[in-house]
């Protein structure tokens, strides 16, 4: 699949394009296709999309009666098999680090202590988790439908030699969420999308690169485990949702899964305002809502200070951190997820307090560099670094959602303006990936299909059930594919700033 050829390596070019030849993936098909050809494949699609549940709401003129298609990349994006199989081995193992440092107080204690400090929102989230420690938690067991983020780290000029590598090196985390991890319905949409555009331009021989995706299923049976733990038929699941919902197809789609697998188990929707108002926790703290008992909160919201209107939300956060509803996430699993939490895992050592030598390797294989920025010699020479060389990082808050992220000149401006204070430590600085480019079509609602140069970004969904003493389940649970324009910076899809995309599987 690569595009790479000895011709690039041989000093005949400048770096720059020796660099961009050298990081380039193939297409599953020869680009550009027909005009003809592609005019009639993606009105197709477009249709597919529509009535097979890859929709949204608008968000600059919301009509809840109203759907468009997600947006999404015509055809599969190339990804290597060799990566693909290492981040779903290691997904189980990724899955219980995140358990072990969430029940692990002390490390979360001692990562988080200055982050609080500074970042008024990850100070509400400690709280909530210090109130519920020293009361006493009434409910042991977690649900974590968790997400790990990846990209390829593309080949740079020289590197391949007489092509001897491809024109990627490996997979590298981007993060890894533990609240609101998104897709489990988009992701395997997206790889049916995919096979019918495939199957209509006649390619039937390509599907077999295509893997199977069961995201959905997995993610909503890790629920109906979590719901059959709570011991109590007539409970409910609790979709904590926003005020508004998108990016409503992925949320639907889980609840009719559910429904699906389990007929018995009744789903309802409620917001922050909605707990604070119509819930309440009886004397033995279970949660009732509407006449309903609450046995599992999936959390769709609440990531994000915006979520929280008033204190009247916050006390309902508090009212189901109390309660005896088996959360997804729970508070110390919110916590575990947050970039500095991640910049510390990453640290000479840490992977080995929560696995197995062996483990500990691979998942460190995993990671590329993340830096302090605390105020310490440590946190100084970071600082430095990103002034210096801005386009060689990320600027990373602690926020979840897409869009928060800061890149290239604006890095220098930032640090800059915080390298004296102590604000600096509600961030981390972590290396930029940068992904091989490929191309591919975008198929937005309104606009017109143009041929893009583009990158992915891999997530790899796991479930973990257990307690701070006992893992019951961990596993791998599917896929999503996030593709973007090179030249864009973010990549989330309900952010309006990326598309869905499904991987296309080469030796």
């Amino acid at each position: 699949m690569a595009s790479c050829n000895p011709s690039c390596c041989d000093g005949n070019f400048e770096e720059a394009d020796k660099a961009k030849r050298c990081s380039v993936l193939d297409s599953c098909m020869p680009l550009p296709l027909p005009e003809e050809v592609l005019n009639e494949i993606v009105a197709k699609a477009k249709d597919y999309a529509l009535l097979h549940g890859a929709g949204m709401r608008y968000r600059d003129k919301y009509d809840a009666d109203t759907l468009y298609f997600a947006p999404f990349f015509l055809l599969p994006s190339a990804f290597p098999r060799r990566e693909f199989n290492r981040v779903i081995k290691l997904q189980p193992i990724v899955n219980i680090l995140m358990h072990r440092i969430a029940h692990d107080h002390e490390f979360l204690k001692n990562a988080l202590e200055k982050t609080i400090q500074v970042d008024s929102f990850t100070a509400r989230l400690w709280n909530i988790y210090t109130t519920v420690r020293e009361e006493g938690i009434a409910q042991e067991v977690s649900l974590g439908l968790v997400r790990s983020d990846v990209m390829l780290t593309q080949c740079q000029a020289g590197c391949c030699q007489l092509c001897q590598t491809p024109p990627y090196v490996t997979c590298h985390q981007v993060e890894v969420n533990t609240i609101a991890s998104g897709f489990g319905h988009m992701g395997p949409i997206s790889g049916a999308i995919h096979r019918y555009v495939l199957g209509e331009l006649r390619k039937p021989e390509l599907l077999h690169h295509l893997p199977e995706n069961d995201a959905l299923a997995g993610l909503c049976g890790g629920m109906i485990s979590a719901w059959e733990a709570y011991k109590n038929p007539k409970a409910v699941i609790m979709f904590l949702i926003e005020d508004i919902t998108y990016n409503i197809c992925d949320q639907r789609f889980h609840e009719y899964e559910i429904r699906r697998q389990r007929p018995d188990i009744h789903v309802i929707r409620r917001n922050l305002t909605e707990i604070a108002e119509r819930g309440h926790l009886t004397s033995d703290k279970r949660l009732i809502i509407d006449g309903d008992e609450v046995a599992v909160i999936y959390f769709r919201a609440g990531y994000e200070p915006g979520h929280y209107h008033s204190e009247k939300e916050w006390d309902a956060r508090l009212s189901m951190e109390r309660s005896l509803a088996i959360k997804s996430p729970s508070i110390q699993y919110h916590l575990a997820g947050t970039k500095k939490v991640q910049q510390e895992i990453a640290g000479p050592g840490v992977l080995k307090k929560f696995l197995s030598e062996s483990e500990a390797e691979l998942v460190g294989q995993l990671f590329t560099g993340l830096y302090t920025l605390d105020r310490t010699a440590e946190g100084d020479r970071a600082v430095q670094m990103g002034i210096e060389n801005p386009d060689r990082f990320v600027l990373k808050p602690q926020r979840e959602g897409g869009g928060n992220n800061i890149y290239g000149a604006e890095i220098k401006e930032v640090l800059e303006r915080l390298k004296d204070s102590q604000e600096r430590e509600a961030y981390i600085l972590m290396d930029r990936i940068r992904p091989p480019i490929q191309q591919n079509y975008l198929v937005r609602p309104h606009q017109q299909v143009s041929l893009a140069e583009v990158v992915s970004e891999l997530g790899i969904f796991g479930v973990v059930l257990g307690t701070s003493s006992e893992i019951f389940e961990s596993s791998y649970s599917g896929h999503m594919l996030r593709t973007k324009l090179s030249s864009v910076n973010e990549g989330g899809v309900a952010a309006g700033l990326g598309a869905l995309d499904s991987v296309f599987l080469f030796d």
